[in-house]
């Protein structure tokens, strides 16, 4: 299905990266912020804004890990051009020059001492030149190497540990050996199954970083008296559709990492890859933050694999999502890119699956919205490590 001669049509950023996309976003620095960003983007079409409820009094790794999702947000190769707008001039600055470093078009006003009304009105002008400027820009033609695919799995079932998770597995395999830089995470979903994962690290360094990782997680739970996370893992869903235990689920969740992959490297949260192959990030299993995880790690494309029916989408990183469950793809069929259910019927074969996502892929890669774009959804969700100063 694909070779090293594959191609797809993306967005040449002026660092080099390449887009699927090519959005104009309104980027609050924090929550008081998301009124004048809707305001801008009500005037201004074209554009899509980005809410989201943090950004005051923050401190320490978390108000680290704040800029670094918002400033990743920007920088990603799906998105042309920014519009920040924040409560406070120095912070605001701190935003634009993160994303300024990646070359690409972006503005920041801070709404202290000027007000909603000024705010909105300058910061409109610019988007609206943003905008007619982004409109211009042309798909060229790249190689497959330049993709960058993320993945998570959610409301899993026992029908994603036989057949969504492993078609991603599938498609994985062949995308590692091309040369491109995928992503799994899911700290939590790896319980029990962490051994698995060691395994197939590179090398002792990499092996050493994963378990630093994956302890300190363990230590959370500890420091919390909580000796296991039977209150949300698996979840009442995952029951629902006939998983058990942790241990289960994070067998099928390593599906995702095909047979042949290697895990080239370790990242915390929200840190863009150094270098191609296959790297495991950090992140909660929550569906949204993950997904935010990755769009701010600079990921363009995203598999998501759902047995029991999950309707996530993402502001700036379309995200496919596959089932190998006939009953949702009956019943949640607008939300389903690709039905991997005759894979467990016995109508295809894995390889198949595989090729089929790829195939999928691809057309979103060139342009085809997922179901998700076309419904409108787009949460965005921070991750957050601690209660506010």
């Amino acid at each position: 299905m694909i070779s090293k001669d594959t191609t797809f049509l993306g967005y040449r950023r002026e660092n080099g990266r390449v887009g699927v996309r090519n959005h104009v976003i309104i980027l609050p620095l924090d929550d008081l912020s998301n009124a004048a960003c809707e305001a801008v983007a009500h005037n201004i079409h074209g554009t899509t804004v980005i809410k989201h409820p943090y950004g005051r009094l923050q401190f320490g790794a978390d108000l680290d890990l704040h800029f670094r999702t918002l400033i990743g947000a920007g920088s990603n190769p799906n998105v042309a051009a920014v519009v920040v707008i924040g409560i406070e001039e120095e912070w605001t600055r701190k935003l634009v020059e993160g994303i300024a470093a990646t070359g690409k078009p972006v503005t920041g006003f801070g709404i202290e001492r000027h007000g909603d009304h000024e705010t909105i009105m300058k910061a409109s002008q610019v988007a609206k030149k943003y905008v007619q400027w982004a409109s211009e820009k042309q798909r060229e033609v790249c190689p497959i190497s330049d993709l960058w695919v993320s993945t998570k799995c959610g409301e899993s079932d026992t029908t994603s540990g036989c057949g969504s998770n492993p078609s991603v597995g599938n498609a994985f395999d062949k995308l590692h050996a091309l040369g491109t830089t995928l992503v799994f995470g899911e700290t939590t979903e790896l319980t029990g199954g962490e051994n698995f994962v060691a395994d197939r690290c590179a090398n002792d360094t990499v092996r050493k970083e994963f378990m630093d990782i994956f302890n300190r997680y363990q230590d959370v739970i500890d420091q919390h008296k909580t000796s296991d996370l039977s209150d949300s893992q698996p979840t009442k869903g995952n029951i629902e559709g006939g998983l058990t235990t942790i241990e289960e689920k994070a067998m099928g969740n390593i599906q995702k990492i095909g047979k042949t992959c290697t895990v080239d490297g370790v990242l915390d949260k929200a840190v863009t890859p150094t270098h191609p192959g296959l790297w495991f990030m950090d992140s909660s299993s929550a569906a949204a933050e993950m997904v935010t995880l990755c769009a701010a790690a600079g990921f363009v494309v995203h598999f998501f694999p759902t047995g029991q029916g999950n309707i996530i989408g993402n502001p700036i990183l379309p995200v496919i999502k596959l089932s190998a469950n006939p009953r949702t793809v009956r019943t949640m069929s607008e939300h389903i890119d690709f039905d991997c259910s005759p894979l467990l019927q016995r109508e295809m074969n894995l390889d198949q699956a595989g090729d089929e996502l790829l195939k999928t892929m691809l057309a979103t890669a060139n342009g085809r919205l997922t179901s998700a774009e076309a419904l409108g959804h787009h949460e965005f969700v921070m991750t957050r490590l601690y209660e506010s100063a």
